[in-house]
């Protein structure tokens, strides 16, 4: 299937994560069913205190997000990552990114728990925001 403009689009968010591999894996089924297509996105930002880490050599953040991304590809579907699943990285808050990529698509794939965040908590801080932030309708994955 090619990706035309026209195509139904669903936006997975992507952390290298079980749960964000998972949530694309569901993407992919709902793009298939629907025709459609899967924009799966990895964001990344810089933290507030950047130039400590890369004095330590830990600071290209938007490498470690390729990690992520060809990490969440790779666990989802192996090395046979169907036609119609495009990768991108976007850089910006999670919640935000996702958000502002998310417009126009049909819906947001999210996984329930991604790296980030406390454990124990029911929803992940990124899948709350977008939940509540979406301009589309939003799936979180258990």
């Amino acid at each position: 299937m090619s990706k035309s403009a026209s195509a139904v689009r669903i936006v997975v968010g992507v952390d290298g994560s079980t749960a964000s591999a998972n949530a694309l894996k569901e993407g992919a089924r709902l793009a298939a069913e629907l025709g459609g297509v899967v924009d799966a996105v990895a964001v990344w930002e810089l933290p507030a205190n950047h130039a400590s880490y890369e004095a330590v050599g830990i600071g290209n953040f938007e490498e470690g997000a390729r990690n992520w991304l060809a990490d969440s590809l790779f666990q989802a579907f192996g090395d046979q990552v169907p036609v119609s699943v495009s990768a991108r990285l976007v850089q910006g808050s999670p919640a935000a990114g996702l958000v502002r990529v998310s417009e126009g698509a049909r819906m947001l794939v999210v996984g329930r728990r991604g790296h980030g965040g406390l454990r124990g908590l029911l929803l992940g801080s990124v899948s709350a925001a977008v939940v509540n932030q979406s301009p589309v309708p939003v799936l979180v994955v258990r």
